[in-house]
Order: C-alpha cells, then sequence, then structure tokens
C-alpha cells in the first residue's frame, strides 16, 4: 500500500526528506514515521558517549556518533510525571496542573499526538505514562490524549511486568526495556507499510528505582559494587532495547525516514546516577534538569552533528509539528519552540526558558500492586475495585494560587546564564546568577558582582511566573 502524503509547500519542506514531484509550487513528502522515546531516571552522563567510566550503551554511542546530540537538553521538570506533560502538551507541566510526580495532565489539554493523528498518523504510547490512569473509561488515560493504541503502565514499572492494553490487564514476560520495545515493534510492523505513517511514544520504567536488571545485563557489571550492578544493568537493559529498535527500522527499510528522538525524564538519580552538573534528580539545579538527548533521521541528518544550544522537553512537540509543516498548537501559551533549524543544521535563538519546581506534594502510584489487582479483578469478571483510580476529576480545578505565587525554586535560562529564585511559603527570595559556560556546576554566585544583568532576568522570570500562575488557575481553558 502507498504510504499517505502531507502535502506541503516548499516553504516547509523538510530538509532531506525522501521527495516526489507535485504540483506547480508545491512538493509532495513522505511523511516521516516517529519514534520517542524516554528513560525514566538516566541522568546526563548515565551513557558511555559522554565518557562513563562503567556504563556500556553502545547503541545510544552508535546514536550520537551518527545523528544530532543536544549536549545542552534540559528535562522542563526535575521529575517524571512533569516532563511528560510537558511533552505532550509543548507547556510547562504548571501551566498543565502537573505539579509533580503523579498529578495528573488535564483532561482540558490538547496534546501534539491529537494534531497528528488528525493529520494522519496512528499513534501508539508503550511503558510507563504516570500522567493520570491506564483504566478504560478515564478522561486521562493515554486514549484521552490522542493514542489509538497504547500498552502502559500507571507508573515505573519492572521485570515480567503486568501493563494495561487499551484498559486491559496483559501480563507479560521478559526485561522490562526489551518487552516494552517489543510491543512498539510488533505496533510498527503492522502499519509500517500502511497508507499512514505511525508515531510510537515508548516511554521505559529504567533506570527508576527499585533496580531490578536482568541476568544478562547485570552480568556485564560483576566487578562493580553490589548496589550498582542492578543499576548499571538496567541502563544497558534500556541500551540493548534501542539496539533492538535500531535493528528493525533497518531490517524493515524505515530506518532511512525514521525520526528517532531519544532522552530522558529527569537529570541522575542522586546515588547511583552521573550527572550533568550540580545535585541530582529533585533539583532545579543543572544535575536535576540536564539530560542526554539525540534525534537519530538518516534522511535529514546524514552526517553526526552536535549542538550546545539550550533546549527542553518542551519543544518536542513544536519541532515535529514544524517539521510536517502543520500548525503549533494554539489558544493557550507554550513554553516550547521549534528546533527545526538545529535540525537542519542550522543555529536558533531562542528566548529564555523557564523552571519551576512547586512544593506540591506528591501522589503515590503503585503501578505494580495496581495492575496485580486489575487482573485479579479482571478474572473474575469485575470491573476495577478502585474507581478512584480513574481520575475522573482530573479536570477539577480545586486549588486556585495568588498571580504573586512563587513558592519553590524557579530558574530562568537565558542563553549562557541562568537565574535561581528560591523562595518559601513567606516568598522571601534568594536570588543566585550562574554563567554555565565557564561554571557548568553553578559554584559561583554571581547575582552580586552582575546586578543588572540578574535585575533583568529576574524580571523576565516574574513575567513567566505570573503566565505560569495564570494557567495554574485555569484561566487557558476560557
Amino acid at each position: 500500500m502507498r504510504r499517505r502524503q502531507f502535502l506541503l509547500s516548499t516553504s516547509a519542506a523538510m530538509l532531506g526528506a525522501i521527495a516526489a514531484s507535485g504540483d506547480e509550487g508545491e512538493t509532495r513528502l513522505t511523511a516521516p514515521n516517529i519514534i520517542l522515546c524516554m528513560a525514566d531516571d538516566q541522568g546526563w552522563g548515565d551513557v558511555g558517549y559522554y565518557g562513563h567510566p562503567v556504563l556500556k550503551t553502545p547503541h545510544l554511542d552508535d546514536m550520537a556518533s551518527s545523528g544530532l546530540r543536544f549536549d545542552q537538553c534540559h528535562a522542563a521538570a526535575p521529575v517524571c510525571s512533569p516532563t511528560r506533560a510537558s511533552v505532550l502538551t509543548s507547556r510547562h507541566p504548571n501551566r498543565c496542573g502537573t505539579l509533580t510526580w503523579g498529578h495528573s495532565l488535564r483532561p482540558q489539554e490538547t496534546t501534539f499526538v491529537e494534531k497528528l493523528r488528525e493529520a494522519g498518523y496512528v499513534t501508539g504510547h508503550f511503558g510507563k505514562w504516570h500522567l493520570g490512569s491506564v483504566l478504560a473509561g478515564s478522561p486521562v488515560n493515554p486514549g484521552a490524549f490522542g493514542f489509538d493504541e497504547w500498552l502502559s503502565a500507571p507508573n515505573f514499572y519492572d521485570n515480567d511486568p503486568i501493563l494495561s492494553r487499551q484498559g486491559e490487564a496483559t501480563p507479560l514476560e521478559g526485561e522490562s526495556s526489551v518487552v516494552t520495545v517489543e510491543a512498539a515493534m510488533e505496533f510498527m510492523a503492522r502499519h509500517a507499510d500502511g497508507p499512514q505513517p505511525f508515531l510510537a511514544v515508548v516511554w521505559f520504567g529504567s533506570p527508576h528505582l527499585p533496580h531490578r536488571a536482568s541476568q544478562e545485563d547485570r552480568v556485564l557489571y560483576a566487578d562493580q559494587p553490589e548496589e550498582l550492578r542492578d543499576f548499571y544493568g538496567e541502563v544497558t537493559g534500556i541500551d540493548r532495547s534501542m539496539g533492538m529498535l535500531r535493528q528493525w527500522l533497518a531490517d524493515s527499510g524505515h530506518r532511512q525516514n525514521t525520526l528517532l528522538w531519544y532522552c530522558s525524564d529527569n537529570g541522575g538519580l542522586p546515588e547511583q546516577g552521573s550527572t550533568g552538573g550540580r545535585a541530582a534528580k529533585g533539583s532545579v539545579y543543572q544535575g536535576g534538569l540536564r539530560v542526554p538527548a539525540i534525534i537519530e533521521w538518516p534522511a535529514a541528518i546524514p552526517e553526526a552533528r552536535a549542538t550546545d544550544a539550550p533546549c527542553v522537553t518542551s519543544d518536542i512537540g513544536p519541532t515535529l509539528l514544524d517539521t510536517l509543516g502543520l500548525p503549533p498548537l494554539t489558544g493557550r501559551p507554550l513554553d516550547g519552540v521549534s528546533l527545526r533549524p538545529l535540525v537542519e543544521g542550522g543555529r536558533i535563538e531562542r528566548p529564555g526558558i523557564g523552571f519551576w519546581h512547586h512544593p506540591a506534594e506528591g501522589i503515590p502510584v503503585r503501578s505494580e500492586q495496581w495492575m496485580a489487582e486489575l487482573l485479579e479483578a479482571q478474572r473474575r469478571g469485575e470491573d476495577s475495585l478502585h474507581p478512584e483510580r480513574l481520575r475522573a476529576d482530573a479536570g477539577d480545578i480545586q486549588v486556585t494560587y495568588p498571580e504573586s505565587d512563587r513558592r519553590g525554586h524557579a530558574a530562568w535560562r537565558d542563553g549562557d546564564w541562568k537565574l535561581h529564585r528560591i523562595s518559601g511559603d513567606d516568598y522571601e527570595d534568594h536570588i543566585e546568577l550562574y554563567n554555565l559556560v565557564s561554571d557548568p556546576m553553578e559554584s559561583t554566585d554571581l547575582a552580586s558582582s552582575e546586578r543588572a544583568r540578574a535585575h533583568r532576568m529576574l524580571l523576565e522570570l516574574e513575567r513567566w511566573q505570573a503566565s505560569v500562575v495564570g494557567s495554574m488557575n485555569g484561566e487557558d481553558y476560557g
């Protein structure tokens, strides 16, 4: 069957994409398949290509040596659920009500996945969800945000997981990252030669605690301390799965025009991980935000490149929509921008990037327990015994915030500079300023010697936070 073709103007043509002649003034382009992969708690330095002395990640290393490597990529938040919300919505997660881990994405939000589906893509989600519910009928399950098919976990998951296939508890056997990629490959195989291009979102459950590597991966680190063998093994499990995925693309003939994007959801773990700066997961310093990121797309990126342009996970959706010549999400403030110029080998001058870890409490989501309970209930012919897990109230805005609210740790990155504001419940501010080029570990505070710059960046941060508070209060929904 002939792949559905997008009719795009020449000005919107994707660099290097496979093209055929069309009507005058137009170029017919075969839309690329898209695969978005995300690790759970993999730090910036938890890869071989950044010089880790122990970790074995040959497939990620090969991606980095053949695609576009982002050396200054940031998660939108220092913990998992919010970053995932940023990917789908192109917005800072606080705008979406996803203030911290376990908080749902509001059903009022629009995702880039929905836009791709409207444009003709078939869409699938595989692995960790952690943005609401994986029960059928929930307003915040993957299907509610644009995924045609999904095999998903409520939170992180380990080997031999029970995942939800469109709400049906489904036991699987095997290493957690492998079974996730195998499910995604089965989806891709069914659609790869059909009339629609595919979008596959693959969100691994590793290397989140507790670390339970397969013996195949763990044995590679027999000379390491006991507490590190499973952690390293889980990272290598992800890498092995990425190798399977890339091999499938090559064997099936779809590698050339498939856009494969890999990153992590936050900075490294405090004990085991290797971060790209000060502090670790949970922190707005670079160690909690800086993550590995690579795009591999041979049709558009024929030679390896690296960029140190600051970017953030909120940029993923705008980049994909712009690359396809589709309009951006509209009707509400966006925080992500298109990185298409970087994909095409150019440069980008982007506005500042705001970060804000609001002091909200996390909501426990016990994936292994909940999925086992769902499986048993279904075997008895019953619905879930816990209707509250549907998160039917996820769209209710039960708490509103004053416009002056700035509690927590916020930061504003403007080019090479990063300003921090740390505020307690009394809103008393502590300000820090760092030059990330000369001081990547954020160790020398320049707020006093760079007063004018600090003042200007603080005003930009304040304007942005006031806008975010409006979104938190539901002002974007009309």
